[in-house]
C-alpha cells in the first residue's frame, strides 16, 4: 500500500502519523502545475516529455528521457531531483504503483462535492451519505453485469496486448524462461517470476504483450499470472457492503452524554474584508439537477434567443 496526494506540508505530516512507515508519493500532475509556475519556457515539449519519464518501466527509458529533460532545462532536472525520483516516477518507487500515479480519484470527489461543502454540517453529513449509497450501488450492478475474469478496464488492456502479441515470435530457453522477438527488438519473459525484461509485467502486474505470447507459446491461461486486484471477484468483493441510509432524525439514539454535550463558539478571530462566499445553498438546490433553458425560437438547448441563428431577421 501507498498514499499519493500533492505535496502539501500538512498532508505530509499527518500520513506519516496515521500511516506508519508507509510510502508516500507525489501526484505527478500536481508536480507538472508546480513546473509550469515556477519555470517559464518549453511548456509543450516539456509537458509531454515529463509524463512519459514519469510512466517510465525501465531505467534505461527513465535515463534518456531524464537527459532530454536536462537538454530543455537544467533547473527542472534539478527540481526533479530534489523532490526525489522515488516520490513521481514509477520505476523509481518502491512498491507498486500500478496505474496509479495521480490523485485523481480525490479531484473527483472535491469536484462532486464542491456545493455540498457549503452546506451545515448534518446536511453536509447526509449529502455526503446518500452520494456514497448512489455510488457503492451503482458500482455493484457494473460489477456484477461483468462476465470477464477480469474487469472491465484490465480486460480491454488485457485484449489490446493480445493483438499485439499476435505479430512476436518466441523462442524458449527453458520451461519459464522465453525470448520474445517483437520486431528488431527482443525481450526476456520470466513467466516464474512474473518478469519481463520491457518492465511493464512486474510493475503492473498485468501481463505486457510479451508475456502474453510466451503464454500462447506454452498454451498456458494467463489467470494464474495476474493480480488478484484485478479480477471481477476482487470488484465485487470491494462494493459487498452497503452504505447503510439513515433513518429519520427523529429515530436517531443519540447517546445522553452527546446530547447533554454544549458545542462553544469557535475561538478563531474573523479575517478581515468581505468574505468571498455569501450565501449557503439549500440542501434541494444542491443535489437538484440543473436544467438546461430551450431557445424561445428553435426549441434547442444551449442558447438564448439573443444568439439564435434561427431567429427572423429583422427588416
Amino acid at each position: 500500500m501507498c498514499v499519493v496526494s500533492d505535496w502539501n506540508e500538512s498532508i505530509l505530516k499527518a500520513t506519516s502519523i496515521v500511516y506508519i512507515g508507509m510510502p508516500h508519493y507525489a501526484c505527478m500532475r500536481h508536480i507538472w502545475t508546480n513546473i509550469r509556475s515556477k519555470f517559464k519556457k518549453g511548456h509543450l515539449k516539456l509537458s509531454e516529455l515529463y509524463f512519459v519519464t514519469a510512466r517510465s518501466y525501465t531505467l534505461d527509458e527513465f535515463n534518456e528521457r531524464m537527459s532530454k529533460i536536462e537538454e530543455i532545462g537544467m533547473r527542472v532536472k534539478a527540481y526533479l531531483y530534489d523532490i526525489g525520483y522515488h516520490r513521481w516516477s514509477r520505476v523509481h518507487a518502491t512498491v507498486n504503483r500500478m496505474w496509479t500515479m495521480t490523485l485523481n480519484i480525490a479531484e473527483s470527489v472535491n469536484a462532486v462535492t464542491k456545493d455540498a461543502r457549503e452546506l451545515p454540517i448534518v446536511e453536509l453529513l447526509e449529502y455526503t451519505g446518500t452520494l456514497l449509497e448512489r455510488w457503492t450501488n451503482e458500482k455493484l450492478l457494473k460489477a456484477k453485469s461483468i462476465f470477464t475474469y477480469l474487469g472491465k478496464k484490465y480486460n480491454k488492456e488485457l485484449e489490446d496486448n493480445m493483438t499485439l502479441s499476435q505479430k512476436m515470435r518466441v523462442r524458449a530457453s527453458t520451461y519459464h524462461i522465453h525470448t520474445v522477438i517483437d520486431g528488431v527488438k527482443r525481450f526476456i519473459v520470466c513467466l516464474q517470476n512474473k518478469r519481463c525484461s520491457c518492465g511493464q509485467f512486474q510493475l503492473d502486474e498485468l501481463h505486457c504483450a510479451h508475456s502474453l505470447a510466451a503464454l500462447k507459446h506454452k498454451n498456458e491461461s494467463y489467470k494464474n499470472y495476474c493480480s488478484p486486484y484485478y479480477t471481477r471477484e476482487s470488484l465485487l468483493h470491494t462494493y459487498e457492503i452497503p452504505v447503510d441510509p439513515l433513518p429519520d432524525e427523529s429515530k436517531w439514539n443519540v447517546p445522553q452524554h452527546i446530547a447533554e454535550d454544549v458545542i462553544m463558539l469557535p475561538t478563531g478571530k474573523r479575517q478581515p474584508g468581505r468574505p468571498q462566499k455569501q450565501r449557503y445553498k439549500p440542501y434541494g438546490e444542491v443535489t437538484a439537477k440543473k436544467y438546461k433553458v430551450s431557445c424561445g425560437n428553435c426549441g434547442l438547448e444551449g442558447h438564448n434567443k439573443r444568439s439564435c441563428k434561427n431567429a427572423p431577421k429583422r427588416k
